[in-house]
């Protein structure tokens, strides 16, 4: 393996564990119920849930789109370099 299939490895294992950790931090859509937390919304939670379930939403799909890159980047290396 060249050094260009380790650094994409290493970047693919990081979007990986930071995917895992963005999904868990998301809010449940059970009403009342939080994924980590499980506890009641409070009147301030509730509205600084919708920003931050927005900001984790955008993050997901941010990291979701370069593991496929990378997954995509790694098999094309490996199909003309093996």
């Amino acid at each position: 393996m060249g050094i260009v299939e380790y650094i994409l490895g290493g970047l693919l294992a990081v979007f990986s564990v930071l995917i895992i950790i963005v999904i868990i931090l998301q809010e449940g859509n059970q009403k009342d119920l939080g994924v980590v937390s499980g506890g009641a919304d409070t009147f301030f939670s509730k509205h600084k849930a919708r920003s931050i379930d927005a900001k984790l939403a955008r993050l997901t799909k941010f990291f979701a789109a370069g593991f496929v890159l990378f997954v995509i980047a790694l098999n094309v290396l490996a199909h003309f370099l093996g």
